[in-house]
């Protein structure tokens, strides 16, 4: 696919050695659990590098200097339930961070988005919003977040995840041209079941060992 402004696929080194273990149908699920969120935890740096910051003056043990501290507040948005594995990796980074749970589903037949779970927080809260999911297939579900996080007024959203498929990354872009994807690799396509090729697997049941 055509490299667009709006994605940006991580080529550390790290990454791509714990991306290609996560991939491994012999990895058990307490190691697959593990490389996820190591790898929530690099593609972080990553995807706030240009997050606004505010200079503050400190004290260190031998002299009065300028810090600085990020400008605002953040909430990380985990989709339910894969993106939950990658939420205690997002905090450790991002200790101040508030956690918005919203639950989308895809419909198996359909593949299209189902939304059984909102429960709107205090948005003022939080000026920056991650979503996280470790796989962007069709799109659906993350385009339907991000549509529900707009309507609440946030307006400055960024993805993360592990894998992406191009169709995914399309379907986000024309939704929602205006949202950065910060994502491990970009693989080839979907399978007729809307599956990532060549993918991992079912990034949930994987994690939570319900294959």
């Amino acid at each position: 696919m055509e490299k667009s402004n709006n994605i940006h696929i991580s080529n550390h080194p790290l990454i791509g050695e714990k991306l290609s273990t996560l991939r491994s149908i012999n990895t058990s699920p307490e190691l697959f659990r593990n490389l996820v969120a190591e790898l929530t935890s690099l593609l972080i740096y990553e995807a706030t590098f240009d997050l606004k910051t505010l200079s503050l003056d400190i004290e260190t043990p031998l002299q009065k200097t300028r810090g600085m501290k990020i400008d605002g507040a953040i909430s990380i948005v985990p989709i339910l339930r894969a993106g939950l594995g990658m939420v205690d990796s997002a905090l450790k980074i991002i200790p101040t961070a508030k956690v918005w749970h919203i639950g989308v589903k895809r419909d198996e037949d359909t593949l299209e988005p189902i939304e059984y779970y909102v429960n709107k927080p205090n948005v003022e809260k939080a000026n920056t919003c991650i979503v996280l999911d470790p796989m962007l297939a069709t799109g659906g579900s993350l385009s339907a977040v991000c549509s529900i996080l707009k309507s609440w007024g946030v307006n400055n959203i960024r993805y993360i995840g592990l894998l992406a498929a191009p169709e995914g990354v399309k379907r986000l872009e024309d939704d929602h041209p205006d949202i950065s994807m910060f994502v491990a690799s970009i693989d080839s396509h979907l399978d007729e079941n809307g599956y990532i090729v060549p993918g991992l697997g079912d990034a949930g049941d994987r994690q939570f060992d319900t294959l």
